[in-house]
């Protein structure tokens, strides 16, 4: 049993060695389908690394530590309207109601309005609709994660502006350059980092000086307040269950951006997803026709290892792992061609609020992982068939044709 077991093992050594060491009179049709392997590895690694990158961008600006009050039953800015008696009544609770207060006892919040701004890199390109967030003075400090990188913030009652630091290399601004939005000019007071979060891809000014410019007098779409711990959004959610005059929704800073980025990133999965799979059906019908060309110039080659006693099992393995391996060639270079092509790459899409949002693409180790295992797939699926061919050869003709 010992002795045919290692016979068969060295058979089908054999037959793999063979059959690679052939691969130099296939040139074009073994390159063809790594070729091919690789394609549909990098438009796999490219959809996911754009969902990846922007579900990044969004979910690192949502803090734990920062409560999100919207009015409207909405559970996104825009559409929502907070009654300015709701936020009086707010600040008029006593006691603890989880929300951090300053020195003089008044609630650390920003009251916050998001409007669209169109804004364009060159006179004749076409405009794109950036977001412009009004909010208090303490507006950025509330938020974590965020620095200033230059300048300084907007001063209270001013038509300045600070701009996220991917916006204004973007569009090419810097601290005392003039921009216009809508029918006003502003002044670039700051730029800020958030460590390429989707606040890097906002405008910020006072509150007064937006409402003033865009017509929305007394208009309040979110309320952002400073949690004092893990368990404060409860204990506020409980202190505004009193406050009835417009349905209101209390949520995490962080679970407001993750759902947001969670519907757009499982959009561009559901596109890439088929697109790449439809790609790898193709691949695999290229790679089952590549090693069914490898199995007919072979024809012989093969019929007479059979004749001389090479068993159909060594047969099968042999080329079967002619097209794993050149699907693994085509892995290899697919990932590496995606990497270098994709990763921190940056790209736009609309993201909250109907307005364009800048983020990175991002590989990962799991995004590596999956579209390697599509394309080895491939390979092992496209490979099987033109295996099982190779041990059904009929031998005596084979010869007979090589007579």
């Amino acid at each position: 049993m010992l002795k045919s077991t290692s016979a068969h093992s060295r058979q089908t050594l054999v037959m793999i060695r063979t059959n690679l060491s052939s691969l130099s009179r296939r040139r074009a049709i073994s390159a063809s389908m790594a070729l091919s392997v690789a394609l549909v590895v990098c438009v796999l690694a490219g959809f996911l690394s754009m969902a990846k990158g922007f579900e990044t961008a969004l979910a690192s600006a949502g803090s734990p530590s920062v409560a999100v009050l919207l009015g409207g039953g909405t559970n996104q800015e825009t559409g929502s309207d907070i009654p300015a008696a709701v936020i009086r009544t707010l600040d008029a609770m006593t006691g603890d109601i989880g929300v951090v207060r300053d020195t003089e006892g008044k609630l650390a919040s920003s009251r916050e309005i998001v409007v669209p701004v169109d804004m364009k890199l060159e006179a004749e390109e076409p405009a794109r609709t950036m977001a412009l967030r009004g909010m208090d003075a303490a507006g950025p400090s509330i938020r974590d994660g965020v620095a200033l990188s230059a300048g300084h913030v907007f001063t209270p009652g001013t038509r300045e502006i600070v701009v996220g630091d991917r916006l204004a290399e973007e569009f090419g601004l810097d601290v005392g350059d003039t921009v216009r939005l809508g029918a006003v000019d502003w002044t670039v007071a700051g730029r800020f980092s958030a460590h390429g979060s989707a606040f890097e891809s906002e405008i910020w000014a006072d509150l007064n000086a937006v409402r003033a410019a865009f017509d929305r007098q007394g208009e309040v779409q979110s309320l952002k307040l400073r949690l004092t711990g893990p368990d404060a959004l409860e204990r506020l959610r409980r202190s505004l269950v009193t406050i009835t005059q417009t349905p209101l929704v209390t949520l995490s800073e962080a679970d407001l951006y993750a759902a947001q980025s969670g519907r757009t990133a499982s959009l561009i999965r559901l596109f890439g997803w088929p697109l790449a799979l439809l790609m790898a059906i193709g691949a695999t019908a290229g790679a089952l026709n590549t090693m069914m060309s490898s199995v007919s110039d072979r024809t012989v080659e093969i019929a007479t290892v059979r004749a001389l006693g090479f068993s159909r099992l060594s047969a099968f393995f042999g080329t079967w792992v002619e097209a794993v391996v050149l699907a693994s060639a085509g892995v290899l270079l697919g990932l590496f061609a995606s990497w270098l092509v994709f990763h921190g790459w940056q790209a736009s899409t609309l993201g909250a609020n109907n307005t364009r949002m800048a983020f990175q693409l991002t590989i990962t180790p799991d995004i590596l992982a999956i579209s390697g295992l599509l394309g080895l797939a491939i390979g092992i699926v496209g490979g099987a068939l033109p295996a099982i061919a190779a041990t059904r050869l009929p031998m005596t003709e084979a010869l007979r044709a090589r007579g």
